[in-house]
């Protein structure tokens, strides 16, 4: 994540609103959700529903608890105004004053218990959607660079998924391409 180490500062200047790493992985699930569209589907009656549009959920500690407000359409969305939608939406999560309009029909879930010190888990599914992505704590660790053992971040990312309409090849396909995006998030800011 050198890119929102060296730019961070420039962001919160422009946008008056810090770059976080949610942004980063909204944009990322995006991309994954467009190379597995089974993601962004759901049972509805004996049909499966693919959408063709983003309505990204991202969990908020409330005052009484996990609530996930949705970030409408959000593939129409700058990483500015992700960030911002983040924090409006937390804001009223925390106030008491978000509606239920703005917690229903999302079609996709971001989950990140890395903020509470979880290294790893299985998130919940939030029917009907059939996917959520859960993300972790960053810990330096060692990993293998070339032939040398250097000390890296790293964060592991789970995704539970609904069986019933998506397979292990296009859940592991989905996962790949998010890593693809956090790794090299320059190929999301030129659309490659």
């Amino acid at each position: 994540m050198d890119l929102r180490s060296r730019y961070k500062d420039k962001f919160k200047e422009k946008y008056e609103v810090g770059l976080g790493f949610m942004s980063f992985f909204v944009k990322a699930s995006i991309e994954a959700l467009k190379t597995v569209p089974a993601i962004n589907a759901e049972i509805r009656g004996t049909d499966i529903v693919y959408k063709n549009y983003f309505d990204i959920g991202v969990a908020v500690g409330g005052p009484r608890g996990l609530v996930v407000p949705i970030i409408r359409d959000a593939d129409e969305l700058r990483f500015a105004g992700i960030e911002q939608e983040i924090i409006r939406l937390a804001t009223r999560v925390k106030e008491g004053s978000i509606g239920l309009d703005e917690l229903q029909g999302g079609t996709f879930t971001i989950s990140n218990g890395g903020i509470y010190g979880s290294m790893l888990s299985t998130p919940i599914l939030n029917p009907p959607q059939s996917g959520i992505l859960g993300m972790h704590n960053i810990v330096k660790r060692p990993v293998v660079v070339g032939d040398e053992i250097k000390i890296r971040p790293v964060m592991y990312i789970a995704l539970s998924y609904d069986h019933r309409i998506v397979d292990g090849k296009d859940a592991v396909t989905f996962l790949v391409r998010i890593k693809e995006c956090i790794e090299n998030p320059e190929r999301m800011l030129l659309d490659i």
